[in-house]
Order: structure tokens, then sequence, then C-alpha cells
């Protein structure tokens, strides 16, 4: 199981939302660029990398990854809550997050699940990075969500608060479903035939 390399790889992603609390507004969605493109450089497990090509044999394979993929992120947000003073930031940003209803979450999840996944798939492709660091800020600035960024905004506030469960799910959910969309759109209908 890849269990040091999903860490490093939430660790990864930890530094790109630290990067973005830290500058703010388009240059911060920018660095958070930072964090996947060494998740892909470094080739480690990223949840939102593995969920639209891993197969229902590597459901639990996904899960570990998630699993540590969160766990190094919330190290990241430890670093931040104790180290970067981002409560003025954070406190609006996480409350606006846990207003959403769990479809609304949904969606924005989904929006970013497809974002990530479409960015890595043409980044391995084509062997630039160009559909990253266009591809993280455009998610970032339509708002959508990332559940493994999610996890260091969430644990730099340090604030528990009984949405958070809910919420956290939606995203989740999210992110697998529109990490999904790309390989369910090229996978060839039936009647389809090569011209």
């Amino acid at each position: 199981m890849p269990i040091r390399k999903a860490f490093l790889s939430g660790l990864f992603i930890g530094l790109g939302s630290y990067g973005y609390l830290a500058l703010g507004g388009l240059p911060g969605a920018v660095i958070f660029a930072f964090g996947l493109i060494s998740v892909i450089v470094m080739r480690v497990p990223l949840y939102t990398g593995m969920a639209g090509v891993a197969g229902f044999s590597q459901t639990s394979e996904l899960l570990v990854v998630w699993f540590f993929n969160i766990l190094g992120c919330a190290v990241m947000g430890l670093a931040a809550h104790y180290c970067g003073h981002f409560e003025e930031v954070l406190s609006p940003m996480v409350a606006n997050r846990l207003d959403d209803s769990f479809p609304e979450a949904f969606v924005k999840a989904m929006g970013c699940g497809l974002i990530i996944d479409c960015a890595v798939y043409m980044a391995k492709e084509k062997q630039t990075m160009l559909p990253v660091i266009f591809g993280v800020p455009l998610f970032i600035v339509c708002g959508f969500y990332h559940s493994i960024a999610d996890v260091m905004y969430l644990t730099a506030n340090l604030k528990w608060q009984p949405e958070i469960p809910l919420y956290y799910l939606a995203i989740f959910l999210g992110n697998y479903a529109g990490c999904n969309i790309r390989r369910l759109c090229l996978i060839p209908l039936v009647h389809e035939h090569k011209d």
C-alpha cells in the first residue's frame, strides 16, 4: 500500500493550500498549483488523481490513499493554525462552505473533480504542466471544493462544527463523481463505430 507516498501527497496539497491562504486571490490560486504539480512529478497518489482511473477492484486502495492524503493535509493544517495566523481568512471561508446545502457542496465538488481529473490526464498525456497551472486556479476562482485541500482549511480553522461531517461527505462523493465524468463520457457506446 502506498501509505507514505499518499501521506506525502497530502502534504503537497496542504502546502499548495497554505500558499493560497498566505497570498490569496488569483496569485494564491496559481501558487496552489505547486501542490498538484508536485504530486504529478513525484508520482505520489492523490485521491482526486486516482478516483477517475481506479477500477472497482481498487476501491480499498483508493480509500487508503484518501485517508493518508487527509492525514498529510491535516498536518499542514495544524502548521497553518499555529504558524500562519489566518483566522481572518479562514473563518469566513469555512463558514461559507458549511452554509452550503448537501446538493450545493456536492455539485461544487463535482466541478473540482472534473477539472482536476482532466488537468492530470492532459498533463500526463501531453507531458506539460500547463493544464495544471490553468486548472487549479480555475477550480479555485469558480469556488469549487477539493476534498483533500479542504481538510487543510478545516484543520487550520480548528473549530468543530456539527455541519462538518455532512459537508465533508458531500465533497468527498462530489469529487469522486466529477473525477469520473471524463471516463464515463469517453467510454464508447455499443452502437458507436470508427469511421
